[in-house]
């Protein structure tokens, strides 16, 4: 991978230190607290051994920072102990979780001036998720604090927001080095193969993704709370 900055990996380090505590408020779950730091840790240990570097296998290495989250909030969301922990978090910490996605977006912006991940996967390229963490604090203040937004509006930002993640998503999916590739062919990814970078699909993304699911569930299942 190209030198990037010691201030860069660090920033990212906070950012999604940051994440994990911003979700801890929403969830109050000393559970949460251990089941995310030791699939931090594991993440870390994974991309030191070059695992994610891998750029030929098939199925993309991407896959298995991705997969083993979305069978987690599967399991979550399919169990009656799941919902009922989904349906205990603050839905207001995880609208201003989404705030997280400036940061994040700024460093990918650092990342592809280091030539360490393709521009598209920018705000310069097909990545608008920006737009979601600008407006996030917007959404819990008028919709939470002064009330000017109805939960039907909270819950159109939430599917809105949802899109732009899942666009992203799709952008990374498709960029990485694969049978399926559409994007990037001449440009490196190699920063999301590497500490911390790859806690960006490992961690943010599936807490960021979770966030809007639960939201998304309390706003429809509890629409008079």
């Amino acid at each position: 991978m190209e030198p990037v900055s010691l201030i860069l990996k660090a920033s990212f380090i906070v950012i999604t230190l940051l994440t994990v505590w911003q979700f801890y408020r929403a969830a109050k779950s000393k559970a949460f607290l251990i089941i995310i730091v030791v699939w931090m840790v594991l993440q870390v240990v994974i991309a030191q051994t070059g695992f994610y570097a891998n750029t030929t296998a098939v199925p993309p290495r991407l896959m298995f920072q991705l997969i083993p989250t979305v069978i987690f909030m599967l399991v979550m969301f399919l169990t009656r102990a799941g919902k009922s922990f989904i349906d205990r978090l603050d839905i207001k910490q995880l609208t201003l979780i989404h705030t997280i996605r400036i940061p994040v977006e700024i460093v990918l912006y650092y990342l592809f001036l280091a030539k360490t991940i393709p521009q598209i996967m920018t705000f310069e390229g097909r990545n608008f998720d920006i737009l979601a963490g600008l407006t996030a604090p917007l959404v819990f203040y008028f919709g939470f604090v002064k009330n000017k937004i109805s939960r039907k509006g909270i819950l159109i930002w939430n599917l809105v927001s949802l899109g732009l993640l899942i666009n992203i998503v799709s952008i990374a999916v498709l960029s990485v080095n694969s049978p399926f590739q559409q994007f990037a062919f001449n440009e490196s990814k190699a920063a999301l193969a590497n500490f911390p970078f790859n806690w960006l699909p490992s961690v943010v993304v599936p807490i960021v993704l979770f966030s809007h699911l639960a939201s998304i569930r309390q706003l429809i299942i509890k629409p008079q709370q």
